[in-house]
Parts: structure tokens; sequence; C-alpha cells
């Protein structure tokens, strides 16, 4: 494939190879011009004083042409022609899943620092030589959990504090998908696997920032939900998970089930805490609420906020909260979760890292 040109616009837009600096502003490109990139993170780069638009790439020449045209940046078709053509600082990687290992593999061979729609990977395997690419190259990437910046979900640890001692989890997120076959995330072979590691990835992570990684996880999948569609990626998922000090909960995840949902209800001996999108409420054990926590969204959302705190870890200033070593619990409890359905037995995520 190759770079898409217009002659007209083309000379305004070369830039010439440099080598990056990093008193300046960094320069990013975007693989991926989806929904994703589109809403959250083509506006968040331009947004940022930080950082600096300079380069888009995706397979699909006319959603190519649009964003250059709209950000008067050169276009790609294949991300690797980009890394050769632009000297880039970092790369915003927004691609089906099973493209995202070759991406990031191309970026750290020019040493371009990559933030990663997640999931980390596909799988298991594939996330821990991922991060010993990481370590051995030098380059930073973090996985987008916008969540960690929005403080809604920050609130979250100082309000568990005050209802005595922790015994349950509720959590759950939910959407209706009407196709779940439809595209490439009904394919586990494309996406590594459904509701699981796609959507509940964010979930996934509330539970393992807020309560750290289970003991033991239980599962059982669907891929039921429509019998008249032909997928193997599941639509619905209920985990079962413990740790050893007590406490337990459940987690439903489904791209089936109606109306959208995102929500974790902590319980404890002196109280309840509720967390939903966008509201955090405290109450007492029959269900008053005692004080209640909501934010408006607006600019600058937390994929602006996530923009500027990755230019942060890029230059030293702040820790990566969502690096390749912390996602590989992340992916410790995905691979739990399909082993655990697979065999039908609990599994300890923590034995698989």
């Amino acid at each position: 494939m190759s770079r898409i040109v217009r002659p007209d616009v083309e000379s305004g837009w070369r830039t010439s190879r440099r080598v990056a600096d990093r008193g300046t502003t960094l320069r990013a490109g975007v693989v991926g011009l989806g929904r994703q990139a589109i809403n959250d993170h083509l506006p968040a780069l331009v947004a940022s004083p930080h950082v600096e638009l300079a380069a888009v790439c995706d397979e699909d020449a006319s959603a190519v042409r649009q964003q250059e045209t709209l950000h008067r940046v050169p276009g790609f078709a294949d991300y690797r022609e980009m890394f050769e053509a632009e000297a880039l600082d970092l790369v915003v990687v927004c691609v089906p899943h099973d493209v995202g290992r070759a991406v990031i593999e191309s970026a750290a061979e020019h040493r371009v620092h990559v933030l990663k729609e997640k999931p980390f990977a596909t799988d298991l395997v594939a996330a821990i030589e991922l991060a010993e690419l990481c370590e051995r190259t030098g380059i930073k990437l973090m996985v987008t959990l916008q969540r960690r910046f929005n403080p809604i979900y920050t609130s979250f640890p100082q309000l568990a504090d005050q209802i005595g001692t922790p015994f349950l989890i509720d959590a759950r997120y939910t959407v209706h998908v009407d196709d779940p076959s439809e595209g490439w995330r009904g394919q586990t072979a494309k996406a590594g696997g459904g509701c699981v590691i796609d959507m509940g990835y964010h979930l996934i992570d509330l539970l393992l920032w807020y309560f750290g990684l289970p003991d033991s996880i239980t599962a059982e999948l669907s891929v039921g939900a429509r019998p008249d569609r032909r997928y193997d990626a599941e639509d619905t998922a209920l985990i079962h998970f413990s740790y050893d000090s007590g406490l337990y909960g459940s987690l439903l995840l489904s791209r089936f089930i109606g109306p959208k949902t995102e929500e974790i209800r902590l319980v404890g001996s002196d109280g309840v805490v509720h967390l939903e999108r966008g509201r955090i409420r405290r109450l007492t054990n029959s269900g008053e609420v005692i004080e209640s926590l909501h934010r408006e969204q607006a600019w600058p959302s937390a994929a602006a906020c996530q923009i500027d705190y990755f230019h942060r870890v890029i230059d030293g200033a702040r820790p990566n909260l969502s690096g390749p070593a912390e996602n590989l619990a992340h992916m410790a409890f995905v691979a739990a979760c399909y082993e655990a359905a697979r065999t039908h037995t609990h599994v300890n995520p923590k034995e698989l890292l």
C-alpha cells in the first residue's frame, strides 16, 4: 500500500525527517480512523498544547482523505510507510485487535512511543512478548483506560474507606448490539475474544485498580444471543471472582443486553459505594444516600487529559499507570476467564503470570 497524496496540497505538508527534540512539541500520528479516533483522539491531539498532530493512517482511503483535508496533515494507507516518512514521537493506535501487535512492533523499530486503544494484546503470551519488546527498545507504551483520568472514578477509593469492611462487589457493563456477529468483533481470530477482552477490559481495569488481581476466577460465556447468526466471540459473560481476604464478587458483561449500563457496587459492613458513569454515591446499607458526586461531561475530556498525561510519561515527569507491565495483570484476568469457561474450573490468574 502507498501513501495517499494530492499534488495540489502535498508540497505544503511535507516535513523533513528530524531527530525528536524532547524540548519541543511532540509529533503524533494516528493509525486507525474509526469512531474512537475521530470522536476522542483526534480532537484531543488538536487541543493539546504539548502535542502536534503530524500524520494520519488508515487502509480506508476515503477516511484518510477526509481527515488529512480536515487537519492539513499527510495521510497514509500503510503505517510502515508513515513511520518511514515522518519523524514521529508518538503514535495513537486504534486498529482491530489482531493488527495492534504489528503496529506496535513497527513503532518500536522506529523508537516511536505508543498510546494504544485497549486491549494491550489479543492474549497473554503476546502481551508478555510485547512487554519485553517495549523494555528492550525503550519505548513508552500506555493503554487507553480513560476512566483513570475521570475524577468520578478516582474518588472511589476514598469513599470505599468509609463503608467499613467490604465483602461484596457487584459489577456490570452491558450494551445492546443488534448483531454480535457484525464486523471483526464477532471473530475471535481477529478480536482475541468477545465482550471480556473488548468492552470488559475497562471494568477489569477498575477491578484491578481498586482491589488488585483476584485469587480465583470462574466464568460462563455465551455465543447464543443471536442463534440466527454465526460468530464465535462471546456476546455475554458472567464472571465470579474472589480474594483470599474474603472479598468476592461478580461481573456481568454483555454486548446484547440493553439498556447500556456501567456500574460497580461495593458493599461493606457500614455502607455501600455505587459507581456509575458520571456519578458516584455513598449509601447506608438500607439504601439511604449519604453523599453523591456528579460530573458533567465537558471539554477537556478524559481523552485530552490522557494525551497530556502520556506527554508527561514520555518526558519522565509522571509514572506510567497503564504500561506493559501493569497490563499483564489485565491480560492474566482475561486469560483466566477464558480458561475457566473452557475447563469449567476455578483458575488463579496469578499463576498464569
